[in-house]
């Protein structure tokens, strides 16, 4: 074996192995390890100055491996990826391996997040780091049994070797033994050279895939409870507003429902809002007493919010000067006058929700000292915060158990079922399943807040790009952008264009908002690569080269940038790298297209992943579009852990993006949103309104997936594939059509064409 020369983030001194023997002769082998990147954490979890014990590895005298999987598995297979890196150090057989979900537990585990594609670069080194000292101590046993050299021994799938002597044994055999040996330091403990992963980087199929397509009962939604009661929790469709009435004498009296109580709230958005808690004993009779609910809101400001008022504020935004610059390189309004040719653009995107298949859901069972919850959420540390304060318990008292989630998307970063569902049980009494309807999961999302914007852009004689502004129109109070509303200084093509401006002017907002899969990305790539694929045609360039040609002429900055400046910058490199890759895979130039189909790209840099998309579509003369093809190019490093999972990740994202663009939309009249389902509903001013998801015949026939290897650490996949479709397929639909989308969903641009 030899030691790793990948990127490390250093391990503390104290960081150090625990083991203790299993009846029956196994060993249990935990570590503190500190967590890459606390900062990634969205702020839940402890410091990452402060080890956390994490038990992560059990061996029996059979020689079945127990790994336990630590981070909430909403669909993205961490509960399979990371017990591959724990497995491929420790060098066992993966057939002998069997998972395990962890619960919440901070004095445990670090960092039990599932969000922003943290969980490749946060937890690479740690957990192979754990898996080789694993590996360490049994070969150690090994030698110390046989009284050899560590060094003459050897391991594969499960069994250690002592070539010399033809001396072998499996490591359940030899676990006893390994639970005396002092561990080694995690710090210094040889990993395997990328050439040696005999379970990194092979296809390996899903932890419970049989669990999943047998329909068995492993999803939040399933989750049953002695004793245990239904709830249905009715909120205001105005957010945030309070009851002023509720005839709960009536529901009182229905068949099966034994509690009915007000809710008062308070005023955080992301907890316990106001509202009207049933319980019953069956979710049907629950349900059916919903139906005979009546609540009088109270008068709340949100009312006076709308889509319209929206537009029309962002409208009156850009008729006067912006409220605040955020990046001002060069001098855009000098350069501006002297361009040879000057595009101007206005964009816009709507309001989404999340709308993951299962719906939000949460069990709790509350007693005077201990609240204990079974739940999908994606932050459960600042869950079990959330509830410990609005229960006023200790945090230590609030326990979590992670149960799959079937989809997240970002969703279930926010903790408010969590909330709902201790908080009534208290009231109750009883142990309590909150589940939330269809309805309520779409018209009570944290919703990816839509977003404005005007562009000016000023090409030299020679086709260059030389000038560039953005006003940004979004949502916020005075410097506070609101959830996922904001708008970065350095969103490309800020660095590669001598004089660029970014403005910004908000508007306050009474809906809640937070982060949708790749959060901010998601609706600023549309914006900001569509604009560019303009600039490209008005230069009468081809679209990629431009982005290339643009990339290679990067602007010195104004003063050195910091470490950690650099470290969450784009690489123009890496883009370069991944466009070329999407030209050559595509045959992107060298394809005579039929008249109606088009050709689109775009890249991003998100999360720390590197993506480029090329679309093929057709728009027929009726226009309607269909997508022939997909061709998605990644560089998230040096290793692509479980191809399975990293491919489904990109076409999925693929997915995702296709159905944003088709169809999908938010939109609020009087405070309320206006959509419920994904089958047709009727608006507040009876006009149609749902929120469709894409259909089979809808989707792509091939979405082919390549990778671009680079020596850089492996970083996550989850977020990065999808912020460049929506891009490319504006700018295949104007190479089939001539017709330039400027605002989503798609239906909002005549696509007709002769």
């Amino acid at each position: 074996m030899t030691s790793s020369n990948e990127n490390t983030t250093g391990v503390s001194r104290r960081d150090f192995l625990r083991v203790s023997a299993l009846a029956g002769g196994g060993i249990l082998l935990a570590s503190y390890a500190q967590p890459l990147e606390a900062i990634e954490r969205l702020g839940v979890g402890a410091s990452a100055a402060d080890p956390m014990l994490s038990a992560f590895i059990r061996i029996t005298a059979d020689n079945i491996v127990t790994i336990t999987a630590k981070n909430p598995e909403i669909g993205q297979g961490i509960k399979t990826m990371l017990p591959m890196l724990i497995a491929d150090e420790l060098d066992v057989d993966w057939k002998n391996v069997r998972v395990e979900q962890a619960d919440f537990d901070p004095n445990k585990y670090p960092a039990q997040v599932a969000g922003g594609s943290t969980a490749t670069p946060t937890n690479w080194l740690p957990q192979r780091r754990v898996g080789a000292a694993g590996r360490a101590m049994i070969v150690a046993a090994a030698a110390k049994q046989w009284n050899v050299p560590v060094a003459e021994l050897t391991t594969s799938k499960g069994v250690v070797t002592h070539a010399a002597s033809g001396k072998s044994a499996t490591y359940g055999a030899l676990a006893a033994t390994a639970a005396t040996v002092t561990p080694p330091d995690l710090a210094t403990v040889p990993l395997k050279d990328p050439k040696q992963f005999t379970i990194i980087g092979k296809r390996t199929k899903t932890v419970n895939v049989k669990d999943i397509l047998t329909g068995k009962p492993i999803f939040g939604i399933d989750v049953t409870v002695p004793n245990m009661h239904y709830a249905t929790f009715v909120k205001s469709p105005v957010f945030a507003a309070k009851v002023k009435s509720a005839n709960l004498d009536v529901i009182t009296q229905q068949p099966g429902i034994t509690h009915a109580f007000v809710v008062d709230g308070t005023t955080n958005l992301q907890g316990l809002m106001p509202g009207v808690a049933i319980v019953g004993k069956n979710w049907w009779m629950v349900q059916q007493a919903r139906k005979k609910l009546v609540v009088e809101w109270a008068e709340h400001p949100t009312a006076q919010q709308s889509s319209a008022g929206f537009a029309a504020k962002a409208a009156e935004f850009f008729k006067s000067p912006a409220q605040r610059t955020i990046r001002n390189d060069g001098n855009f309004d000098d350069a501006i006058k002297s361009a040879a040719k000057v595009i101007e653009a206005e964009y816009s995107y709507p309001f989404i929700a999340h709308a993951p298949l299962e719906p939000q859901n949460c069990t709790a069972h509350v007693t005077a000292d201990k609240c204990e919850l079974w739940t999908t959420s994606q932050t459960p540390a600042g869950g079990r915060t959330l509830v410990a304060n609005t229960l006023g318990l200790k945090e230590d008292q609030v326990i979590l158990h992670m149960v799959r989630a079937g989809g997240g998307f970002g969703r279930r970063l926010y903790n408010d079922p969590l909330v709902e569902a201790a908080f009534i049980a208290r009231e109750a009494k009883v142990p309590v399943k909150l589940l939330w309807t269809r309805e309520e999961d779409m018209q009570h999302d944290m919703f990816r807040p839509g977003g404005f914007h005007t562009f000016t852009a000023g090409l030299d004689a020679s086709g260059k790009l030389i000038a560039f502004r953005n006003h940004c129109a979004t949502f916020g109070e005075g410097e506070r952008f609101a959830p996922s509303a904001e708008m970065s200084p350095g969103e490309y093509p800020a660095r590669f264009v001598p004089n660029l401006r970014m403005d910004v002017s908000v508007m306050p907002l009474g809906v809640p908002t937070g982060a949708l899969r790749a959060p901010r990305s998601n609706a600023l790539s549309f914006a900001f690569q569509g604009f560019i694929d303009e600039c490209a045609i008005a230069a009468g360039k081809d679209p990629l080269q431009f982005r290339i040609d643009t990339l290679k002429a990067e602007i010195a900055p104004a003063q050195p940038l910091t470490p950690q400046q650099q470290a969450g910058q784009m690489d123009a490199q890496r883009v370069i790298g991944v466009l070329e890759m999407a030209r050559d895979v595509s045959g992107w130039g060298k394809t005579r297209l039929p008249k109606g189909t088009g050709m689109g790209v775009a890249f991003y840099f998100s999360h720390r992943g590197y993506f480029a998309e090329v679309v093929q579509a057709t728009v027929s003369k009726a226009g309607e579009v269909k997508v022939d093809k997909v061709w998605a190019v990644g560089d998230v490093g040096s290793e692509i852990i479980n191809p399975n999972h990293a491919e489904q990740q990109v076409q999925g994202a693929v997915l995702d993006g296709l159905g944003q663009a088709y169809g999908q939309e938010i939109t609020f009249t009087g405070g309320k949103a206006d959509q419920g389902n994904f089958s047709p509903a009727t608006t507040a001013s009876g006009s149609p309104a749902n929120f469709p998801l894409l259909r089979i015949k809808q989707a792509p026939p091939v979405v082919e997936v390549h990778w671009k290897k680079t020596t850089f650490a492996p970083t996550g996949i989850g977020e990065p594939a999808m912020p460049p479709l929506i891009p490319a397929l504006i700018g295949a639909i104007h190479q089939a059509t001539g017709k330039r989308v400027r605002q989503l969903p798609l239906s909002k641009t005549d696509l007709k064409w002769v």
